[in-house]
């Protein structure tokens, strides 16, 4: 799977997992360079707290386009840390 943005690659891994449709990426399949840590974060009941990311590619932002669960309640361990994506970051196989 491949998260793109802008025309760049912004993750890519066979190693996704997909959790209420979206597809979370392993840490390391992304390219934090083009991520920037956002002030926004959003509580999910079973999965815990989710800390945003700005997208920038070429001098463009996508803001919040990315999330992650840094430390997950109990039933989402298997995503912790992993990254998703949404606001017009196309995942594609």
């Amino acid at each position: 799977m491949k998260a793109i943005w802008n025309n760049k690659v912004l993750a890519e891994s066979d190693d996704t997992i997909v959790v209420d449709t979206f597809c979370y990426f392993p840490p390391d399949s992304v390219n934090y360079e083009l991520l920037e840590e956002s002030d926004k974060h959003t509580t999910c009941y079973w999965k815990g707290e989710a800390s945003y990311y700005t997208v920038t590619v070429d001098g463009m932002q996508n803001e919040d386009a990315a999330w992650c669960y840094p430390e997950t309640k109990e039933k989402a361990k298997n995503i912790e840390n992993y990254v998703a994506f949404w606001r017009g970051v196309e995942v594609i196989e």
